[in-house]
């Protein structure tokens, strides 16, 4: 007898629909699964047989062949083994219900429970994309799944073998989930606020910026000057995940396992701040089974590397594709993955060793030579990649003691979300079809001539800027997407949306003149 049941399995950060066939006929007790399953799927057979017998369900003796379609794709993890157990049991006799329009994900245990796994998100949203309507998982990853719940599909949480058959034979059934519960997550409310920050008007200008136009930024200077609290306090300003966003990072932290019940949905902006000790495969992603690394659980949020010049030359090095395609490619033998990394990079780092180079308090001890070797350690392909660069100097006793309350996170996101709906604006008027999700960073070269031009007077302010500095290309165009975003903020603040044809009007002296400033660490320390 033939049966068959469906289920999903993970590809990257995606899933894809797996076709579970099972065939049971008389002869030798044995049990094969062919399909390129790996070595946790071949391991499925003990699992299965244990948890039915401790369920009531006991397998028949049966020569059982189990493929795993399309079996030209490796099959990795055990999310299959649920489907395998129905196929089996279908096969049996035991269910006489249609799974035609079902998937089944999960992993069986010896005791018949059914176990969380990795990648819900992508898995379901795969079956529900294959036109699979009942979707069952495990009850440990019901809210995570949930959010992929639309009009005319249901999901349900199962937490055994026992209760999936019961459902299944129409004796008890199971509670579908609420249709998409997005809208009733709470949102992480920080404790962390952008006027906790005293002083640093200039670090704190350029992280607004920043934010506005999805900007790389370094900032150098003595410890103690708030370089740390500054960076952490960026997500605060962001503006909000819409539920695209918020699902294609959601996807990635459940393949790497970095969801639970308490925490089901991606629903803030990302915030990663690896050690400088980490591996190239840990920033970038890797490992036999390329899993994401820290760019990509970091897609759609913030990239902080403190103490930048610290990093693995090497780790950096690699870092410099992803910044650019915003996605990263992992190839090894088993295959070819490619997850998204679109990020805000924002880097801190002391001007020396010691950290004193330039200060106005501390005495720096290193020697001219050390300071060289330390601040060379970042290259100048990747000062080339940070759009914004600022020094952020000790605070003075005036600043430190200042009781005078300071613009809130709250106040600074409307806008850099009205900054943000500005350049949205632009780009869906000039027709771009990805409007939705760009930024000024992202402006490639035909838009910066079509949002960039520059008249006579801001030619020649680039024409100076370009000769003292030696700029490189790659740089000049990033001063051109920071001056776009000054431009936007400044539209935004003065209530001007619209000017001479241009979305946000055009470039000024102004403008240009301080996004070159804000790349003025080239000249004093490198």
């Amino acid at each position: 007898m033939l049966s068959v049941a469906y289920s999903a399995a993970t590809y990257g950060a995606d899933g894809y629909e797996v076709t579970v066939e099972c065939s049971a006929r008389r002869g030798l007790p044995s049990f094969e699964i062919v399909g390129l399953p790996d070595a946790a799927i071949r391991e499925s057979e003990k699992r299965i047989f244990t948890g039915s017998e401790e369920s009531g369900f006991p397998i028949p003796s049966a020569e059982i062949s189990v493929n795993l379609a399309p079996a030209d794709k490796k099959k990795e993890g055990t999310a299959v083994e649920l489907a395998v157990l129905v196929a089996v049991y279908a096969c049996c006799g035991f269910i006489g219900a249609n799974t035609e329009d079902m998937s089944f994900i999960g992993e069986i245990s010896f005791s018949g429970e059914v176990r969380p796994v990795r990648g819900v998100l992508g898995m379901t949203l795969a079956a529900i994309q294959s036109g699979r309507t009942e979707i069952f998982v495990p009850a440990g990853n019901l809210r995570e799944a949930s959010v992929a719940c639309r009009e005319g599909v249901n999901v349900y949480g199962v937490d055994c073998i026992r209760s999936l058959v019961e459902h299944l034979e129409g004796r008890t059934l199971l509670k579908p989930a609420a249709a998409n519960p997005y809208d009733q997550l709470a949102e992480y409310v920080s404790s962390d606020d952008f006027s906790q920050v005293k002083g640093q008007y200039r670090a704190k200008r350029a992280m607004v910026t920043a934010a506005a136009g999805g900007h790389n930024i370094l900032l150098i200077g003595p410890p103690g000057s708030g370089k740390s609290m500054l960076a952490k306090r960026l997500p605060t300003i962001l503006p909000r995940m819409s539920y695209e966003e918020a699902l294609d990072a959601t996807k990635i932290w459940s393949c790497a396992g970095m969801l639970n019940e308490d925490i089901p949905f991606v629903l803030t902006r990302p915030f990663r701040s690896p050690h400088h000790s980490l591996s190239t495969a840990a920033l970038v992603g890797g490992g036999k089974v390329p899993m994401p690394g820290e760019i990509s659980l970091s897609h759609n949020g913030v990239l902080f590397l403190d103490e930048f010049p610290e990093f693995k030359k090497d780790a950096l090095e690699a870092l410099r594709q992803p910044i650019e395609d915003k996605q990263v490619t992992i190839t090894r033998a088993a295959g070819r993955v490619t997850y998204p990394s679109s990020f805000m990079m924002v880097c801190a780092m002391n001007p020396c060793k010691c950290g004193y180079y330039g200060s106005r308090t501390g005495k720096c001890t290193c020697k001219p030579a050390d300071i060289k070797a330390y601040l060379a350690k970042i290259s100048g392909p990747m000062l080339d990649r940070i759009d914004i660069q600022v020094e952020m100097p000790e605070l003075n006793f005036a600043e430190l003691t200042d009781e005078e309350p300071a613009e809130s996170s709250s106040s600074v996101r409307e806008r850099v979300e009205a900054a943000r709906e500005l350049s949205r604006d632009r780009f869906r008027a000039a027709g771009f079809p990805d409007w939705s999700s760009r930024s000024n960073a992202l402006m490639q070269t035909d838009e910066l001539r079509m949002f960039c031009s520059l008249d006579e007077e801001c030619r020649r302010v680039m024409e100076g800027v370009f000769t003292r500095t030696n700029l490189s290309a790659r740089a000049y165009d990033r001063i051109l997407r920071v001056a776009r975003t000054l431009a936007d903020l400044e539209a935004v603040e003065s209530g001007v949306r619209e000017s001479e044809g241009l979305i946000g009007g055009p470039l000024k002296k102004r403008h240009v003149t301080e996004a070159a400033q804000m790349r003025a660490l080239d000249r004093k320390y490198w």
